[in-house]
């Protein structure tokens, strides 16, 4: 546990030193990936993104289909500082908060949450999915931070 502490805090100082200003107060950048589709496909849409170190991410895990899905991603978990998790109402209304770090999701149909992340590691990270199930039918994703 130490370890890890240590290589997060060495991660926050090498991005705060190459980032401007307080790291802490920086306005999200939005970005939303689609999990499964009206049509019944298990996607997720887009299937690739490129994030950079020392900017703050909220992003938007969108269910639109009937199915429950499951979002992970085990490297990138490993490559991020989690802020926050919002939970998301129908109406859009955050209805719970979870703060700490988090590897994995449940997203019901219908579901809307949000991960608020600052990547503190470059990586590229191809482990990004469901189900062994719903990956083997086509739901992968590729994440690439710089």
């Amino acid at each position: 546990m130490k370890k890890i502490l240590l290589v997060i805090a060495a991660g926050l100082l090498a991005v705060s030193a190459r980032a401007a200003g307080d790291l802490t107060r920086q306005e999200p950048n939005p970005v939303t990936i689609v999990l499964g589709n009206t049509q019944g496909e298990h996607r997720f849409s887009p299937d690739s993104l490129t994030l950079e170190t020392g900017k703050l991410y909220a992003l938007r895990l969108e269910n639109r289909s009937s199915n429950d899905y499951y979002f992970g991603s085990q490297g990138l978990a490993d490559a991020v500082f989690s802020r926050k998790v919002m939970v998301k109402a129908a109406d859009g209304k955050t209805i719970a908060e979870i703060y700490g770090p988090v590897r994995r999701f449940e997203v019901k149909a219908g579901g809307v949450i949000e991960w608020w992340f600052l990547p503190v590691r470059t990586g590229r990270f191809e482990d990004v999915m469901s189900t062994k199930t719903h990956a083997d039918a086509g739901m992968r994703a590729t994440i690439e931070v710089k």
